[in-house]
């Protein structure tokens, strides 16, 4: 999923924990889900971020750089304006559109 798409909330919202729960039968297990989930995109966030910038990575520094720097400073205003991973992953999860599944579980079946 495209985290800039993302129809996520911007600040943190109260989720009722049985209902979220439910898929798995496991409130830790879905917290691991999400949690996981969440890592994946603030890496992808990050690499994103990074090769944004060094766009404009220069050797030399000089007092005319600092003038110029401002679409650094408006690519990375960007960024923190985006909502934090744990809500897009939350998000995600909460309209099944992750993918998981429990090995232990599946051995257990066998």
């Amino acid at each position: 999923m495209d985290y800039k798409k993302t129809n996520a909330p911007l600040t943190t919202t109260v989720h009722d924990l049985v209902e979220m729960a439910k898929p798995t039968g496991n409130i830790y297990e879905t917290v691991c889900i999400i949690s996981k989930r969440a890592n994946q995109i603030a890496q992808a966030m990050k690499s994103d971020l990074e090769q944004k910038l060094q766009e404009f990575a220069t050797l030399n520094d000089n007092l005319e750089e600092i003038n110029e720097n401002r679409e650094q400073i408006e690519i990375s205003k960007y960024y923190e304006k985006l909502p934090k991973p744990t809500l897009i992953a939350t998000q995600e999860y909460l309209e099944g559109k992750l993918a998981y599944r429990n090995i232990a579980k599946e051995r257990e079946e066998f």
